[in-house]
């Protein structure tokens, strides 16, 4: 019962979470655009952060954005994602856009001093993360923190699901992100390739980095990639894809990913990895005896754990005799897990069990905008850059064309933005 309620209250208060006062200088976000996503990555977060005000947002019909500041009581509409950008006492924006628009905006923001969360994927394909992440405009001294909103780094259940992982002892992980057809209906920017649709680039990136994250490494290559596209036009974006990569040590991660599961199901992201076996020190057995265990992980519900989450922890032993190869005896260690606040894992880290993953998410951004480097928990530029370049691997292994990159240039703008 107490689990039960313990449920109801940490998710009644993620939706309606409490409000303390707001500094007397808070961080003023932007929202470009009238995304639906921005309630859940940013303006709920927001209520529960003393140094954040969601202080305007504009739309490219003025009307959406006048009825998304009535419902969030967002207290200014500006009549253009420019003019949001143009006003000095504006701290950073969220750019929840169609992904083909990120990088102009992106760069634009930056360019007139802003600091930028950046909503997921960050860029179409890999040579456009380069030209975003390494722009000379964040090189410059007391540059704009720019940051990829991927959240699920930040949560907790994540950050003790890796410390149970022996990154170089993984023989395979598997990742699965799956979504009821109903989430991503047809006619969605994600599934129109002009503006930088697939499954592998949206919903995918998700279990993609999960996989570089657990391997602790890059992939050398993607190895097989299959997919499923809907009918033309369509027919250039993946509904449904599976995608194999080797990683360094022959440790293979593998990446399931489907925006057309059956509508009477939940949407399911699971992972499990297993581990080689390993030999054990242990000094209480006869020398012509020793000690292997098999370690099995899987976290279920890893991108929305604050929703609801379980991590099973399964030990595998095993007493060999070494002079015949024989097992002579085997049992079987399990444990379950919930971490809803880093203090459930013993870490000494802000938070409370209501937080979502994009709360904590803004707890770290916030930290960079105001100098510090909070908890160490972040997604860095090269990190973005090397997330899609796994997702140019398993396009072009797939043999779809990687998404078309932004023909925006700063140069041909830069008397207007900084004039």
């Amino acid at each position: 019962m107490s689990s039960v309620v313990g449920f109801l209250r940490r998710n009644w208060q993620a939706y309606s979470p409490p409000e303390p006062p707001k500094n007397a200088n808070p961080v003023k976000l932007g929202i470009l655009g009238a995304a639906n996503i921005a309630a859940t990555a940013l303006i709920t977060p927001a209520k529960s952060h003393p140094d954040v005000e969601i202080y305007a947002v504009a739309a490219r019909q003025k009307e959406k954005a006048k009825a998304c500041a009535k419902k969030h009581n967002i207290p200014h509409v500006f009549d253009s994602y420019q003019a949001i950008l143009d006003d000095s006492s504006i701290d950073a924006v969220y750019i929840p856009l169609i992904v083909t628009l990120h990088y102009e905006w992106a760069i634009k923001a930056i360019a007139k001093g802003k600091h930028v969360l950046l909503e997921k994927p960050a860029t179409v394909n890999a040579s456009e993360a380069e030209k975003l992440f390494r722009s000379p405009l964040l090189r410059q001294p007391h540059a704009p923190v720019l940051l990829e909103a991927m959240h699920f780094r930040f949560q907790p259940s994540w950050q003790y699901f890796l410390s149970l992982v022996d990154c170089q002892d993984i023989q395979t992980v598997d990742s699965l992100a799956a979504l009821p057809s109903y989430i991503i209906p047809k006619g969605s920017a994600q599934l129109e390739y002009n503006l930088g649709g697939g499954t592998m680039l949206h919903l995918g990136t998700y279990p993609m980095y999960a996989l570089r994250q657990i391997m602790g490494d890059e992939p050398e290559e993607c190895v097989a990639c299959k997919f499923r596209s809907g009918p033309p036009p369509g027919d250039l974006c993946d509904e449904f894809s599976e995608a194999s990569f080797r990683f360094p040590g022959g440790r293979v991660g593998n990446a399931t990913m489907n925006t057309r599961s059956s509508i009477t199901t939940f949407p399911t992201f699971n992972i499990s990895v297993c581990h080689r076996k390993v030999k054990l020190e242990d000094m209480t057995l006869p020398k012509e005896q020793t000690k292997w265990k098999v370690r099995k992980l899987s976290i279920s519900s890893f991108l929305i754990s604050s929703f609801w989450h379980r991590i099973d922890i399964v030990d595998e032993y095993t007493i060999r005799d070494d002079r015949n190869a024989k097992d002579l005896k085997k049992w079987t260690v399990k444990q379950s897990k919930k971490v809803y606040a880093f203090k459930d894992a013993g870490i000494d880290q802000p938070g409370e069990p209501f937080w979502s993953s994009y709360r904590h998410l803004l707890e770290q951004f916030v930290n960079r905008v105001r100098g510090s480097n909070g908890s160490g928990l972040w997604v860095d530029h090269e990190d973005s850059i090397a997330q899609a370049r796994m997702i140019d691997m398993a396009y072009e292994k797939s043999g779809l064309p990687l998404r078309p990159r932004s023909k925006f240039r700063l140069q041909d703008f830069s008397d207007g933005l900084l004039g």
